[in-house]
């Protein structure tokens, strides 16, 4: 027979090897962070940004990428993270997000991509709690790479569903 605890390692751990793949790893600040890279549809420099007028502070607008209209968020503002000064390293990362009704493509700005990474399962821990004030739904988990923690993104979740609907209607 199986106790409680026995039970929850077992699910932790099929979490973790689901979340276990290739991640795309860019920075913000110190921090290293990482997409699902089958999420990733593109990485392009920064250009210039169409200001929308009466979006969330953190969308500094919309790009026009090959004729397509999208949504470009900053993540450093989503986050409450420190202003920084652009860079030429900064750089925007085109991804797929899942919306009510549909995909919605959409820009992420960063302060520069690092490189792909292969993380496995035995790699990947879930994120610590954090309190009940603290939001970390948007977090996969936390890979250990090297001597290196890499914040593990579900783009999914990064904005709610009720954001991802408002936003997509920008683009």
């Amino acid at each position: 027979m199986m106790d409680a605890g026995t039970k929850t390692d077992q699910v932790l751990s099929a979490a973790m090897a689901a979340c276990a793949g290739k991640y795309l790893t860019f920075k913000l600040g110190a921090e290293t962070y990482g997409l699902e890279i089958l999420k990733v549809q593109e990485i392009i420099g920064l250009m210039p940004v169409t200001q929308v007028p009466r979006t969330p502070h953190y969308v500094r607008g919309v790009i026009n990428l090959r004729g397509k209209v999208i949504p470009v968020v900053e993540l450093r503002k989503k986050f409450d993270l420190e202003p920084r000064e652009d860079t030429d390293r900064t750089c925007i990362i085109v991804v797929q997000i899942k919306g009510m009704e549909r995909d919605v493509t959409m820009g992420l700005i960063v302060d520069e991509v690092s490189e792909v990474i292969d993380v496995r399962a035995e790699q990947i821990e879930p994120a610590p709690p954090m309190g009940s004030q603290v939001d970390t739904e948007f977090i996969l988990g936390m890979g250990k790479v090297g001597d290196n923690v890499v914040i593990l993104l579900d783009v999914d979740k990064v904005l709610s569903l009720n954001e991802i609907r408002n936003i997509s209607t920008i683009g």
